[in-house]
């Protein structure tokens, strides 16, 4: 499945702004969570085209 990395990328940022702008620590922690998700989501997809480029060569 092709993944849309830019679009991860702004949903991570938007989360960051959000958290940074939240009044609450549940929803400060809220949004660092998906944020982290996000992040864990961008890396896989990194670590997957790394492999796919090794094996190309």
């Amino acid at each position: 499945m092709e993944m849309d990395v830019n679009y991860l990328l702004h949903r991570q940022q938007m989360s960051l702004m959000r958290a940074q702008s939240s009044r609450s620590q549940q929803g400060r922690d809220a949004y660092e969570n998906l944020a982290q998700s996000y992040t864990d989501r961008i890396d896989a997809h990194r670590r997957e085209n790394e492999r796919l480029i090794i094996r190309a060569h």
